[in-house]
Parts: C-alpha cells; sequence; structure tokens
C-alpha cells in the first residue's frame, strides 16, 4: 500500500469520526425540582360565617285609621312618643257626626211616641174586641200597626246607637302600649274611612329585617345558628331565630325578605336601629379545610397530593384519594383520607406526578384556620 492510499484512508476514517461525534446529542439537563406550596392538615370542627346588614323592627306594626271619615282637627303625638292603651292620639270635627247623632236622637222620640200611641190603640180596640164590638179583622189591623210600631221603635234605637259610636270614632285612641314609627296626616287634612294615619309599633318583640340572594337562602335554611350584633354595640351578640323568609322575591332587587327574632333582647335595643345578622355553619365532626386549588381529580375521584420528606428542604409527593365532606366558598371540606400534621400541596397539584421530587416553599396560612367570614 502506497503512501498515498495510507493518507486517504486516515483521513476517510478521522471525517467519518468527526461525522459521528457530530450527530450525537448532548446529555439532557437533569429536570429541575419543583417548588410547591404546601399546607398542614389540622383537622377540626369547621364554622363558616356569612353576614348581613339589617335593621331593627317590631314584630307588631299596626296601621291605624279613622273608622270615619272627616277633617282632623288635633294630633296629640309626634314620631317617637312612647304612648300606653287608650292614648288619644288624634282626633276629627265631630260636627257632621254631632248633627247626624241629634237627627237620630230626633227620630228615636218620634219612633218611640208612634210605639207608644199603637199600643195603647191595641188594647183599647183588645177590649172593645171582648165586648164584640169591632170584628176580628179590625182587631188585626191595629196589631200590624203595633207590629210596625214597634220594628221602627228597633231601627231607631239601633240607629242612634250607631251615631253614638260614630261620635267615638271621632277619636283616635291607641289600642296597645307601644311606639309611634309612622305618621301620615297634619291638622287641617281631610281623611276618609280606614285611612292609614299612624304606625304603632308594640316594642315587646323585636325582629331584624334583611335581604338575602337567591342563592344564598340553602345557606340560611341549613344554619346551625344565628348571632345577631348591634352596631352601637360590637362587642356583644345576642341569639336569634328565623322566623320568616319571604315566599317571593322583591321585584326590584330580587332578594328575599328574611326577618330573624331577637331572643332575650337587651334593653338598649332600640327600633330602627342597624345591625348585623352571622349565618354560622358548623361541621357535625371534625374535618380538614383546604383551598379548592389542592383538589385533584383520579380517575373520577377527589385526590390531593400529600407531601412526605424533611420540613424544610426536598421530599416526594404521592397522589392520595379523599372523601369531600361539603364544598364551601373558596374551599373544601374534606371528611376522610387526611392524617394531622400531614402536608397537603396547594398550588400546582396539575404539574406533578406520582413520586416526583419537589422543594417546599414558605407555608402559609390557609383554609384550614377553621373558620371563614
Amino acid at each position: 500500500m502506497t503512501r498515498s492510499s495510507l493518507s486517504v484512508t486516515t483521513i476517510a476514517v478521522l471525517a467519518s469520526t468527526l461525522f459521528l461525534a457530530a450527530c450525537e446529542k448532548p446529555a439532557a439537563p437533569p429536570e429541575p425540582i419543583r417548588p410547591v406550596r404546601v399546607t398542614t392538615v389540622s383537622p377540626q370542627v369547621y364554622e363558616s360565617r356569612s353576614s348581613y346588614t339589617g335593621e331593627v323592627r317590631a314584630r307588631y306594626e299596626t296601621n291605624l285609621a279613622f273608622r270615619v271619615g272627616g277633617k282632623i282637627v288635633a294630633r296629640y303625638v309626634e314620631i317617637g312618643s312612647e304612648v300606653k292603651k287608650g292614648t288619644l292620639l288624634a282626633r276629627l270635627d265631630p260636627e257632621d257626626i254631632r248633627l247626624a247623632s241629634q237627627n237620630a236622637r230626633a227620630q228615636l222620640s218620634a219612633a218611640q211616641a208612634n210605639f207608644n200611641q199603637a199600643q195603647t190603640e191595641l188594647n183599647r180596640y183588645k177590649k172593645l174586641f171582648e165586648s164584640k164590638v169591632i170584628s176580628q179583622a179590625e182587631l188585626d189591623r191595629r196589631q200590624n200597626t203595633y207590629n210596625t210600631a214597634e220594628a221602627q221603635l228597633d231601627s231607631a234605637r239601633s240607629q242612634m246607637r250607631v251615631q253614638q259610636n260614630q261620635m267615638d270614632y271621632t277619636e283616635l285612641h291607641a289600642d296597645a302600649d307601644g311606639v309611634v314609627t309612622s305618621i301620615s296626616i297634619e291638622t287641617g287634612q281631610v281623611v276618609s274611612a280606614g285611612q292609614t294615619v299612624l304606625k304603632l309599633a308594640r316594642p315587646e318583640e323585636k325582629e331584624v329585617v334583611f335581604n338575602v340572594a337567591e342563592n344564598r337562602l340553602d345557606e340560611l335554611r341549613s344554619a346551625t345558628a344565628i348571632v345577631i350584633s348591634l352596631w352601637a354595640q360590637p362587642d356583644k351578640e345576642y341569639a336569634g331565630v328565623v322566623r320568616e323568609i319571604a315566599p317571593g322575591a322583591d321585584p326590584a332587587t330580587r332578594t328575599y325578605a328574611v326577618k330573624v327574632s331577637v331572643q332575650a333582647p337587651p334593653a338598649g335595643i332600640r327600633l330602627g336601629m342597624t345591625s348585623t345578622v352571622s349565618i354560622v355553619r358548623r361541621s357535625d365532626a371534625s374535618v380538614v379545610a383546604l383551598p379548592l386549588a389542592a383538589l385533584y381529580q383520579q380517575g373520577g375521584e377527589p385526590a390531593v397530593w400529600v407531601y412526605s420528606g424533611p420540613a424544610e428542604g426536598e421530599g416526594k409527593v404521592e397522589l392520595r384519594t379523599v372523601k369531600v365532606a361539603a364544598y364551601i366558598e373558596r374551599a373544601v371540606l374534606i371528611a376522610d383520607g387526611l392524617k394531622d400534621g400531614e402536608k397537603v400541596v396547594t398550588a400546582g397539584v396539575h404539574k406533578l406526578i406520582p413520586g416526583q421530587t419537589v422543594r417546599l416553599l414558605p407555608e402559609v396560612q390557609s383554609a384550614s384556620a377553621g373558620k371563614k367570614s
């Protein structure tokens, strides 16, 4: 073999070596360790509160009105006046009714006189009939006259009593102890019978009225407790009971009015005060509250990623199925599947694989604190 052929062969081998070396891929760098955020499991009875602003009102509030129409000549109370049963509140001009009462009295006197005359004549005609001076037909006519006079007398007496009542109706009295909450009349105003002129609230039972959106009604019905606090006394709380939920929504706000009775109301609670009503719900048993972002799916079942490793540094994660007790706002309640003290990944759960090595980020307070506002 000549020197030139050896050189060509050497060049070809070197070229092949360089070509193969150029075709080889560089080694892939190791996959970076994914940082995760976790929360420590702490089972406890979970309590949630939803708060609403309401107004203190009386359970019994009566619209008062005159039973006759007329002109207002006097008003004796103002808004906020505390009155006792029987207190005179307002009075109508009684002149027209007084004249009508005089007319009824005159008609009663005339009916009484007519009845007396008919009775006297009947007695006299009975004696004439016994003496066979008059016929039975004549006696019957006198008897009918007497019956008519008696009926007219009864009618006149009833009319007289009506007019006496009408005179009493010109004065408006409180039918119970209470507080005047509204006045819609002034002196000199003419009102009709039955027109509301005053509102009287009976303060022995008080309740708080507030509005609830339709998607929160189930939360209200499942409440384990109702707590009421006054803006004037924010450090004190009182128990409440839902007395009424409006059957229909308000056409303007599309919310439902709710009335909550205040149990054992304090002496300082007054009508019109602003209050906060808290709807409290507590779990029946100890549960674990996790952020919704911590929940994962495994074969159609809810699951979470559980971290195992040192409290600081790196460790591995495993996927574990759990039993969900309830879904609430911004959190999920886990009834079974987790142990006290375990750490659950709360962010980036959809980027993990079983057995993956992860690095812990500083732990933050989570929904498992046991209460949400």
